[in-house]
């Protein structure tokens, strides 16, 4: 697979991962419309988002970290196959 010397900019991919990920913002919206209907706080819709905009950094910070960690290149394997190590004898005439 090709590789790229450029990595994606975080906020970029948070923007993206917040997309993707909208059903987070479910409690947010239910402290929202409760701030609305029964006049409660609205710090709770504010702590909610931010709950969910913290676990999705840790989150991303976790599959970087996993990725990173994927990437060391495997230490090379004597070769076992009597096959291939070569004939010991001379060559045949």
């Amino acid at each position: 697979m090709r590789k790229t010397n450029r990595s994606g900019s975080f906020l970029l991919c948070l923007l993206l991962n917040m997309l993707l990920n909208l059903e987070g913002l479910i409690p947010a919206a239910v402290f929202l419309a409760l701030h609305f209907i029964l006049n409660w706080s609205i710090w709770w819709a504010v702590l909610a988002a931010g709950l969910w905009i913290v676990y999705l950094i840790l989150w991303m910070l976790f599959m970087r970290f996993a990725a990173k960690s994927s990437n060391t290149p495997d230490p090379p394997k004597e070769n076992k196959n009597p096959y291939s190590v070569g004939n010991k004898k001379g060559p045949a005439k």
